[in-house]
Parts: structure tokens; C-alpha cells; sequence
């Protein structure tokens, strides 16, 4: 597991192979296939690691005593490190959103159920109508760009900022007059 871990964050999960994984682990393919039938089904057991991670950030982004904004871009800066854990995760994990039969099913279900118990948290202080679907496409959007580029901290910031300025709830005195 930690050798393939490797070789997917290094790598991609395109240009890694199974035969690779085996040779650098020192086990035969026979055995490597006999745990983990396919490349997709290795794939999933690295990234279980993620469960945990994930609810550790969403509890640190949700235990914050601050502004709901501030509580979304903690959590939105921990989605984007933790798609990114692994070269190409990010794209591939938010286009497989909604599939079901995408071997990604699992880490989807798990991004949009923390996606979902942070807007049931701020609820109130979120526009109406915002989706765990919307969130997690929009924050796996950003991710994906700055895996695939050179972007600056500062950069990848700004674009989080304006997904969450763009979820939260304007404050009543902003509202335009009718």
C-alpha cells in the first residue's frame, strides 16, 4: 500500500501500472492482483486513507469560533490539499461526482457527505439552495487547476475566496432595496 501510495502521488494514477507497483513493492503481479483486482480497486484502498482526513478537516474547519466564510475557506483550503494529495486526483475524483459506477464512487460519496454536514452547519448563514453537489464541482474545479498548474498560494486563495464569497449569505444591509 505505501509503496503504490507513492507511486501515485508521484506519478498520476494514469502512468502508474500494476506490474509497476508490484516490481517496487517486491511481490510478484499475481500476488498484487490477488488483493486488489484491478489498478481502480488499489487506488480505492490508498485513498481510504482520506477518510479519516476528511472529517478531521471538516471537524478543525467547523470548530473554528469564527465567521462562516472563515469556517468555508479553512475547510475549502483542506478539500483542495486533500484532492491533491495524489497527481490528477482532484480531476478525476469531481468528474467522477454523481457517477455511480465510477470506481471513484466512494471518495465522491465521501467528499459530498462532508461537503453536505458543512452546509447543514452553516446553514443559516449560506444562500438557500446550495448543494453539496455545487460545492464539491466548484472547490474540485479549483483544485483540479491548480494541480494541473504552477499557481501561486495566493492565487489558488483568491479563486477559494470567490466560491465562498459566492455561497455565503449576503449580510441583510447588502441586500439591494426593491
Amino acid at each position: 500500500m505505501e509503496t503504490a501510495r507513492a507511486l501515485f502521488k508521484a506519478k498520476g494514477f494514469n502512468d502508474v501500472s500494476m506490474d509497476e507497483v508490484a516490481k517496487a513493492a517486491g511481490v510478484g503481479a499475481g500476488t498484487l492482483y490477488r488483493h486488489f483486482p484491478t489498478k481502480e480497486a488499489l487506488y480505492d484502498a490508498v485513498l481510504e486513507a482520506w477518510t479519516e482526513k476528511v472529517r478531521a478537516a471538516v471537524d478543525r474547519a467547523l470548530g473554528l469560533d469564527a465567521p462562516a466564510r472563515d469556517r468555508l475557506m479553512s475547510w475549502f483550503t483542506d478539500y483542495v490539499e486533500l484532492l491533491n494529495g495524489h497527481k490528477g486526483a482532484a480531476a478525476r475524483i469531481t468528474l467522477a461526482l454523481g457517477d455511480p459506477g465510477s470506481p471513484f464512487a466512494a471518495k465522491c460519496t465521501r467528499y459530498l457527505d462532508a461537503n453536505q454536514r458543512v452546509i447543514d452547519e452553516l446553514g443559516p448563514a449560506l444562500r438557500p439552495g446550495v448543494s453539496a453537489m455545487e460545492v464539491s464541482r466548484l472547490v474540485g474545479a479549483v483544485a483540479s487547476v491548480a494541480d494541473a498548474s504552477e499557481l501561486s498560494e495566493e492565487d489558488l486563495a483568491s479563486m477559494l475566496r470567490v466560491v465562498a464569497d459566492g455561497i455565503v449569505a449576503p449580510a441583510e444591509a447588502e441586500l439591494p432595496r426593491r
